[in-house]
């Protein structure tokens, strides 16, 4: 074999081993948990809230905020809940849409809370998808639904807390609170 045809092979051989290690190193980053890739790490509150530490710098209606997260603004959809619509382009106001919002700017506003992730990390427009806690303990996702003022909403794979929030949503019903009060 001439030399210039070793140095190719060679060449070609480091490009597949480099390949290799590169993917097994994305695979290796994807598996870890997120609490371990940013620095706020697992909750330290008085209660049992999981996940990731973040301050809620704003919120934007009754199931979405903006959190500050590692030195960066991050926009958090909860999972497994739907509030009434309030800023959704070409829609309508909804029903306790703006007292859906004004219960979550009540509960995380300006607050240290703590982001708990499922299995899907963002959806189709890049939000995070996180369960949202308190630092008393509390499922933010799950008073919402208590309360009346969001729906439980089942979305595979993303099912760690449905069976919980189900079980609030026929209670806030059988008690007609908010989105289930006659009117």
């Amino acid at each position: 074999m001439d030399p210039r045809t070793q140095s190719a092979t060679r060449t070609g051989r480091r490009a597949w081993a480099n390949l290799r290690v590169g993917l097994l190193l994305l695979v290796a980053f994807a598996v870890l948990d997120t609490a371990d890739v940013f620095e706020g790490g697992r909750a330290e509150s008085g209660g049992d809230a999981p996940g990731i530490q973040a301050t809620v710098s704003r919120v934007v209606d009754g199931d979405t905020i903006v959190v500050t997260l590692d030195g960066g603004s991050f926009v958090v959809r909860y999972l497994g809940i739907d509030a009434p619509e309030t800023v959704r382009p070409d829609w309508p106001v909804e029903p306790l849409g703006p007292e859906a919002s004004a219960l979550n700017r009540k509960l995380v506003g300006g607050k240290t809370i703590w982001l708990e992730s499922d299995v899907s990390e963002t959806d189709q427009f890049g939000r995070l998808l996180r369960y949202v806690w308190l630092q008393d303990g509390r499922l933010v996702n799950a008073v919402l639904v208590e309360e009346g003022y969001a729906r439980a909403v089942t979305l595979p794979p993303d099912l760690k807390h449905a069976d919980e929030l189900l079980r609030l949503q026929g209670e806030a019903r059988a008690n007609e609170r908010g989105l289930w009060a006659r009117r």
